[in-house]
């Protein structure tokens, strides 16, 4: 006892034996343990030397995850007081309250308690609202699969091997849903699997929009409509509203639910319909197989619909939603007409009013402002009223400033196209226009224009005609991209790219006419090179349509067919004998016939 005699003071404090704290099961209490030292520990009756009062590592050095409680006890003296844990703390509004929360342990579902404080339980208030009202709609959300046989327009007497795909679609009113014009197609067939089933169920397609980028379909079969509610359609949505897309992308084959913000609305290009359109931007993730989802608002209401994203090196998260009004647009023009009509658009180019000089030369007031009409398409019903030149000041009473825009939302401005595309083909507006310096207002119907070079094809098979081997066709963008590839705005013969993006046709059913390729022959000797030249003339008539070009040949009795093409060349063919070789070279190529069927009627 001499050698550990004690001094006057506290007594020194006897290290506690290491203790291992098992991780908390599903089952256990959520009260925190107490803390324990994880240093090393003296066993009894050995000779390692007692923990010292020194050391930096003990229960107050440790920082918890509450930091409700204080860190640093003092301790006074008597019997310690008794620090209160987590479990211990009477729970009040500003601290927080006690809830359960659901989890799988493998063998089933168990109800844990936990303590959350305010952030938490705004954030958990925040998420069951969330759930109540888009729950619900989410089960309106299906997925598409789609089998494809798109037409070869290089050999437009074929078909390409057919491809499925799977795309994202919602149920709406009428027993009908809503997806996207590219997720059907060249459709062969369509089904439909609703969430968390298994069956798929064929549909049938009611309604395609190829420049809006949306379709209709509808499923015969009941049991598909078992236990399905429509969704509802909410208002356009301002900058910054937050949104959630819905829909079955690439990476999984359940459902998938990414959420964002709407960054910019504005007057967007439709890749699918080569037209531009109202389009929401949104930084939400939109990716292969998201094509046709709904997006929804804090609501639960849908307001718009994912059809295409960017990508690019410099941007991320950029996707694009087709908002309401345009879905609305389609819905009420197949109602209204019983099938889909088109966006009609005033037919002419226009230039902008911004310099000073520009407007004074053409008589305007400083009070006036408006566009420059350039062109007018001869084909359209405009051109009878309007001429090159005009300044179109208002269409339909809303003026129209400088640069083509009128006046949109609060703070914000869009292109003046928006207005025509509210129409639908058939309506009047009123337009207002300038013309050396006097003021005409005209009512001018609306309609649909075609291209001279169309941008699709709208699940039409592509026409051809075949004499001695010459197969002539007529030229789109699918025609151009089967040609050139996705790059054919680079590869294509400039002479057709001059037409496709500036030429208007002369006349409704005027189309452009090419020698696609030469199938070799002894017919057509030297002239195996020949591919997409465009046809300018048979025998001195000038070629209009592919359908003029096929009559004038089958109804000559001249002795040689001379057809004029671009770049001042000619082919020149006795009539009989290249008559006569078309059935064997029909034959050769396996081509059932010389004529599309379009041409035969």
């Amino acid at each position: 006892m001499g050698g550990d005699k004690r001094k006057r003071g506290r007594k020194p404090k006897n290290p506690a034996p290491e203790t291992l704290v098992p991780s908390p099961s599903p089952t256990a209490s959520p009260s925190p343990a107490p803390a324990t030292s994880t240093g090393p520990a003296a066993a009894p009756n050995s000779n390692a030397t007692p923990t010292s009062m020194d050391d930096p590592f003990s229960v107050s050095s440790v920082d918890l995850i509450d930091k409700t409680a204080s860190t640093h006890v003092r301790r006074g003296r008597g019997r310690p007081k008794k620090i209160p844990t987590q479990s211990d703390k009477p729970l009040s509004l500003a601290t927080g309250r006690r809830a359960t929360r659901t989890i799988d342990n493998g063998g089933g579902e168990l109800s844990v308690p936990v303590d959350v404080g305010v952030p938490t339980l705004m954030a958990m208030e925040t998420d069951r609202a969330w759930e109540a009202r888009v729950l619900p709609a989410m089960d309106s959300v299906v997925k598409v699969f789609c089998v494809h046989t798109e037409p070869n327009f290089s050999l437009p007497w074929q078909r390409k091997r057919q491809y499925s795909s799977s795309s994202s679609g919602f149920v709406i009113s009428g027993r009908r849903v809503l997806t996207n014009a590219h997720s059907v197609e060249h459709y062969t067939q369509v089904k439909l699997k609703k969430r968390g089933s298994d069956t798929k169920y064929v549909a049938t397609v009611l309604a395609i929009g190829t420049e809006c980028d949306i379709a209709m379909l509808t499923v015969d079969d009941d049991e598909f409509w078992q236990g399905m509610s429509p969704v509802e359609f909410g208002e356009l949505p301002a900058l910054q509203d937050a949104v959630t897309v819905v829909g079955y992308p690439i990476g999984g084959d359940t459902i998938s639910v990414t959420s964002g913000v709407v960054s910019r609305i504005e007057i967007l290009s439709y890749v699918h319909g080569s037209t531009e359109l109202l389009g929401l931007q949104i930084d939400a993730a939109i990716n292969s197989g998201n094509s046709g989802g709904p997006a929804f608002n804090g609501k639960g209401n849908c307001v718009g619909v994912a059809f295409q994203s960017l990508k690019h090196e410099d941007a991320e998260n950029i996707g694009y939603v087709i908002p309401t009004p345009v879905i609305m647009h389609f819905i009420q023009d197949y109602e209204k007409n019983g099938g889909y009509t088109g966006f009609p658009i005033l037919g002419v180019e226009w230039q902008k009013m911004e310099n000073p000089d520009l407007r004074m030369a053409t008589g305007m007031k400083p009070d006036q402002k408006g566009v420059r009409i350039r062109r007018i398409d001869p084909t359209a019903s405009e051109s009878k009223f309007l001429k090159p030149s005009d300044v179109i000041l208002s269409f339909d009473g809303i003026d129209i400033a400088n640069d083509g825009t009128v006046p949109f939302r609060h703070g914000e401005r869009i292109g003046f196209s928006y207005l025509i595309s509210q129409k639908y083909t058939g309506d009047n507006a009123a337009i207002k226009v300038l013309r050396n310096t006097d003021i005409f207002e005209y009512d001018i119907k609306l309609d649909s224009h075609r291209r001279l070079i169309p941008s699709h094809s709208k699940g039409k098979p592509p026409s051809y005609y075949i004499i001695a081997g010459f197969v002539f066709t007529t030229v789109s963008v699918p025609y151009l991209r089967s040609e050139y590839g996705k790059d054919y705005e680079y590869e294509a013969p400039v002479k057709l790219l001059d037409k496709l993006l500036h030429s208007m046709p002369q006349s409704p059913d005027e189309q452009l006419v090419v020698v696609s390729q030469v199938l070799v022959a002894d017919i057509n000797i030297g002239y195996e090179d020949i591919v997409n030249i465009q046809v300018l003339a048979f025998n001195g008539k000038p070629v209009k349509n592919l359908k003029s070009l096929a009559t004038m040949v089958e109804s000559c009795e001249d002795e040689y067919l001379k057809f004029d093409l671009d770049y001042d060349q000619i082919v020149v063919l006795r009539s009989k004998t290249a008559k006569a070789a078309t059935l064997d070279i029909l034959a050769t190529h396996c081509i059932p016939s010389a004529t599309s069927d379009d041409l035969k009627s």
